[in-house]
């Protein structure tokens, strides 16, 4: 069974970008919890992608490493959200055999143009060079992984201030920029409307980005909370689209069978 990576000979990044450079919808979810066993289910629930988070989930390279390694054997793209816009976290994430990094908070075409620079091995970027990496398969298709991963690796920036609302068409000027992804807590706390996705200045600024994506032939993303908004959201013009986290569903769930005791307890 085909492994859907690139090339014959390495097989450790997934041609997510190709998809969403097409712009094609795309679907994903977030892992939260750290947990290479909910990693795996995820990569085989059918997602195109799944994002290990690690500025907000509860692990770190540690858990990273082996959330990979429980990814390798399933269809989804292994994506990473970094803590922060700095060079040294791009190449240790990538190191490992992302295939792809979000960047949180990014504000203007300067951050943007930062990340890209960081996604990519020089003379394009400043990615340092290790031929003894996962990504590589530990140095036995460097070679192949080098001449490719400019062209393959998916680079996704967060819109989350309405500084960079305003720097959209900007930001998604940027050549290597892939997708612009709302991260609607930040952005709607920002604005003002916490968790309120039908302010009208939320929905303003949502409008503001996909606009300025079709503008430059770039992808919409953001994160929902549950299959009814899929559709609404397809209209509008997202197409690299995040729903939940296995956290949740983990939460959800649980808290579902408990509350079918309710009606017992005390008896």
């Amino acid at each position: 069974m085909s492994s859907g990576r690139i090339g014959d000979k390495n097989r450790m990044i997934v041609p997510i970008r190709q998809k969403v450079k097409q712009g094609q919808v795309v679907s994903g979810t977030f892992l939260n919890l750290g947990s290479p066993l909910t990693a795996e289910i995820a990569g085989k629930a059918g997602f195109d992608w799944v994002i290990i988070d690690c500025e907000h989930g509860a692990g770190d390279h540690s858990e990273l490493l082996h959330q990979l390694q429980a990814l390798g054997g399933t269809p989804a793209a292994p994506l990473v959200r970094i803590a922060w816009n700095e060079t040294p976290r791009f190449k240790r994430v990538l190191d490992l055999g992302a295939s792809g990094v979000m960047v949180p908070y990014v504000n203007d075409a300067q951050q943007a143009a930062a990340a890209v620079a960081a996604m990519r091995y020089p003379p394009q970027g400043i990615r340092g060079v290790a031929v003894m990496n996962r990504g590589a398969e530990f140095g036995k298709t460097f070679d192949e992984y080098f001449a490719t991963a400019n062209q393959n690796l998916l680079t996704i920036v967060q819109i989350e201030t309405p500084q960079a609302v305003e720097q959209a068409k900007a930001i998604a000027a940027v050549d290597g920029v892939d997708v612009l992804f709302i991260g609607p807590a930040d952005l709607s706390a920002s604005l003002g409307c916490l968790r309120n996705a039908e302010h009208p200045d939320f929905r303003k600024a949502m409008a503001q980005v996909v606009a300025a994506c079709k503008s430059q032939g770039k992808a919409a993303g953001i994160l929902l909370s549950k299959p009814e908004q899929i559709a609404s959201y397809v209209d509008m013009g997202f197409t690299f689209i995040g729903i939940g986290s296995d956290g949740s569903m983990v939460q959800e769930g649980l808290t579902r069978l408990a509350t079918a005791f309710g009606a017992y307890r005390g008896k």
